[in-house]
């Protein structure tokens, strides 16, 4: 008989702190979204809404833009 393990639920760290806009600046906060290759994790394993996920997506592409972050690290 094989056991299932139990899904830990996930939280939004930007609800919990109540974050309404995640600014392209804020380069510490959208590190944190961002795997050592510098692609952009999915919001299944970093736990966040669909709301901030689309808001951390435009964020990190804009800095991207700006040069504030790398598009790929080799």
């Amino acid at each position: 008989m094989k056991y299932r393990r139990k899904k830990r639920v996930k939280v939004c760290k930007l609800c919990q702190a109540k974050v309404e806009y995640v600014d392209y600046k804020d380069t510490k906060l959208l590190r944190e979204f961002l795997t050592e290759k510098e692609k952009i994790v999915p919001r299944r394993l970093t736990g966040n809404c669909a709301k901030h996920q689309r808001m951390v997506k435009t964020a990190i592409k804009r800095a991207r833009h700006m040069a504030l972050l790398p598009y790929v690290k080799y």
